[in-house]
């Protein structure tokens, strides 16, 4: 029998098994036994910091539940068309052939190796290729965007079962355990082409440069695809895991007359300070220690009845262009797996709901205003991909900055009056927010701190809607709009979740068929 037992650790005692498995003899009252980690997380509320550990005891290893791995069926019989190779993708592509069907992933940008070479271009030339790019090619946003696997999906067989996916195919084992896991970005491109490759073992197709441009609709159901304008053929069951971004999707469904709701987002700025200052806050003048990993934080308050929080908080990382066009800006963090650089970056943003426009019924109501700021920082930056900041205290004073202190983003930095930028409802509530997040975080606010805007694609303006039986659109039958693009997931896991959720519910109407 199996016992999950709690016990607080100092940092400097994780790695000490032989005092961990005293301390645990005491809870269990003898030494007859194994034991591994199961969670942990790090408690900083008080100046000393602990180590909240939860581990698993038995009388023998075998006892242990062994990690459910990559299961693939002996022989693939129907196909399942599925766009973008994202998390959500490539999720799918695996779980199709584990219920014995071919997937065959269509994905609009390049191999993971590839895009690398127009991120560079982006970076130091600021050149946007709008088909690869740090939100468009195999892997998805999240592979050259941080790689964080934190998820507040309560369905845990299902968060279980993808970590456990992803170190099979290489990630560390303390994504396992860790209550806040991360990859990296250095280490999820070998994943992703570890993925593909037994995808295309056992019998798959992924097939890059493959740009969905149009459908064909027959009696409620896609009969026909069309990739790069040029070439169409037929499919059976159409998985659209297209990402946040793939507007172009939103426009080619809306062009069909195909259901779409405006969906509530949030928009707002990255703030970037030194890593060494958020640590000295967050483990009480603790810094530089062995023992603790690059501290995060995590803030909300309400303002004028609207919410304002941190989005995707990068300890030790960079703030990176993520433009998806040219006449555009867009700002989003990650960090490598050590997160060993000096910055510390967070999104802050302002939820948006379409009850905040006057034509709140129209679908793209949302994505406008997306697009609205976008143009507006990339104009007020020199229409370039260098973006509009500013330093956090001179943005609350309504002060043009005359330097800045650093800036990680490297296209470069333009000094702006972000008020005049950004539209009133989000600069009114970020001033006031910021002076919040300054009292629970003693001098967060502060010239040393430097704002990136925007910070506008947290999660899609726009929701595809769904059957909450079948997952199938409402009004097509086979098609399965999926995960971030479609508003049903916010991150890597709940995206690779959903993806195998959607592939379950078109197996079970395979079988039903069958029978």
């Amino acid at each position: 029998m199996i016992e999950s037992i709690q016990i607080k650790l100092l940092p400097e005692e994780v790695s000490d098994l032989v005092l961990i498995k005293k301390r645990l003899a005491l809870e269990v009252g003898h030494n007859d036994f194994v034991f591994r980690w199961k969670k942990r997380s790090i408690d900083a509320r008080k100046k000393r910091i602990l180590i909240n550990a939860t581990f698993e005891v038995a009388k023998s290893e075998s006892e242990f539940t062994p990690l459910k791995g990559f299961q693939p069926a002996k022989k693939l019989k129907g196909t399942v068309h599925i766009i973008g190779a994202g998390p959500a993708g490539l999720f799918a592509a695996l779980r199709c052939i584990e219920f014995g069907l071919k997937p065959i992933v269509i994905e609009r940008g390049k191999d993971v190796r590839a895009r690398r070479r127009d991120l560079a271009k982006l970076n130091k030339e600021q050149i946007v290729n709008p088909e690869s790019n740090y939100c468009f090619g195999e892997g998805g946003a999240g592979t050259y965007s941080d790689g964080k696997l934190y998820t507040r999906s309560k369905k845990r067989g299902d968060v279980d079962k993808t970590l456990a996916l992803f170190v099979e195919f290489g990630a560390p084992k303390d994504i396992l355990i860790d209550a806040h896991p991360h990859i990296g970005t250095n280490k999820l491109p070998q994943i992703i082409v570890d993925i593909r490759e037994k995808i295309l073992l056992h019998g798959g197709e992924v097939r890059f440069e493959s740009k969905l441009t149009d459908i064909e609709i027959v009696s409620g159901k896609v009969s026909r695809i069309q990739i790069n304008s040029e070439k169409w053929e037929n499919v059976e069951e159409l998985v659209l895991a297209t990402g946040h971004s793939a507007r172009d999707i939103f426009d080619l469904l809306h062009r069909h007359h195909i259901k779409l709701y405006a969906k509530p987002f949030a928009l707002g700025v990255r703030v970037e300070h030194l890593q060494e200052f958020i640590d000295k806050i967050q483990y009480h003048g603790r810094v530089n220690d062995a023992f603790l990993p690059p501290s995060s934080y995590s803030l909300v308050t309400q303002v004028a009845n609207k919410g304002v929080f941190s989005f995707c908080m990068c300890p030790g990382g960079i703030i990176a262009p993520c433009a998806t066009e040219q006449e555009e800006v867009v700002t989003n963090g990650w960090s490598p797996s050590k997160r060993n650089n000096p910055y510390s970056n967070s999104g802050i943003v302002v939820t948006v709901s379409p009850d905040d426009f006057e034509n709140s019924k129209d679908p793209m109501v949302c994505l406008d205003f997306q697009k609205s700021v976008e143009r507006a920082c990339w104009e007020a930056a020199g229409k370039t991909q260098e973006v509009p900041a500013q330093c956090l205290k001179d943005f609350i004073d309504r002060k043009v900055s005359k330097s800045f202190p650093r800036s990680s983003y490297q296209p470069g930095i333009v000094s702006v009056d972000l008020n005049t930028v950004l539209p009133k409802m989000i600069a009114d509530r970020l001033r006031k927010a910021f002076l919040d997040f300054d009292k629970k975080m003693k001098g967060f606010v502060s010239n040393d701190a430097v704002l990136h805007a925007p910070e506008s694609r947290t999660s899609s303006p726009i929701q595809i809607p769904r059957d909450r039986e079948s997952f199938a659109h409402i009004e097509i039958k086979n098609l399965y709009p999926c995960a971030e693009g479609a508003g049903y997931a916010g991150g890597i896991i709940s995206a690779a979740i959903d993806g195998m959720k959607v592939v379950e519910k078109i197996a079970e109407k395979s079988e039903q068929k069958i029978a």
